[in-house]
């Protein structure tokens, strides 16, 4: 991946004119890159992600307390979740094409699977954070609703309960079309230690519904459910 250094560019995909433009390199700015490259003099983005998060957090629940006004705290903060999570944030980082502006190390540069979703979406939040410094509230808030709000049908989210990842997924569906919760057993592992190859299988009850492949047993699982909700037709 070639990495893209004029964040100028990056404030134009955003649409917002930075005053102070290093905070959106900061924004892009992953702490694997800072590792390689000690002598660079930037800093990483964690800070502006913990940051954004908060932002975030208080736009889309101030946007929710008015759009559903009779609905409980509990149905609010599932609706929430729907509309920030990894998955969601993801999108909007490919919607302004954050990726080609990540400063990463070579390591990460070459992952392009579950972890680079989540730089992608803390990268998002440093942006929004980068955002609220810069140019206020507003300037956030405009932001999410332009880039997040607006672009998602959240009562299809809702009905689908498609913000879950999709272990939870298909452990809340199981639970609940037949009385079972899943088990995970390790079918095989491959390879060596730096490079292991974990195959998961996924049961309801002793029946092997569907297995799935990954780095750790953890990506393994979530690949197995995903493949058991298909299997099912959940």
């Amino acid at each position: 991946m070639t990495m893209k250094t004029d964040f100028g560019s990056l404030a134009e995909h955003i649409g917002v004119a930075f005053d102070d433009i290093s905070l959106l390199r900061t924004a892009c700015t992953h702490r694997s890159y800072l590792n390689e490259n000690r002598g660079s003099g930037l800093e990483h983005n964690e800070r502006l992600e913990f940051l954004g998060d908060a932002v975030l957090e208080l736009v889309v629940t101030s946007y929710l307390f008015r759009k559903y006004p009779k609905k409980a705290e509990g149905e609010l903060t599932a609706f929430r979740s729907a509309l920030v999570n990894t998955v969601s944030l993801t999108k909007v980082a490919e919607h302004i094409g954050l990726n080609d502006y990540l400063l990463l190390s070579r390591g990460e540069a070459k992952d392009n699977g579950r972890a680079r979703s989540v730089i992608l979406a803390n990268a998002v939040e440093a942006v929004i954070g980068a955002l609220y410094l810069d140019g206020g509230y507003n300037a956030a808030a405009n932001f999410i609703s332009e880039k997040l709000l607006n672009t998602i049908d959240i009562e299809r989210i809702i009905k689908e309960k498609s913000w879950l990842d999709p272990k939870s997924r298909f452990q809340e569906v199981a639970q609940e079309k037949a009385g079972i919760t899943p088990s995970y057993k390790t079918l095989k592992e491959a390879g060596p230690d730096h490079d292991k190859k974990f195959t998961l299988g996924v049961f309801l009850g002793s029946e092997q519904v569907a297995s799935g492949v990954g780095p750790s047993k953890q990506e393994a699982e979530q690949k197995a459910a995903e493949k058991a909700l298909e299997a099912k037709g959940w």
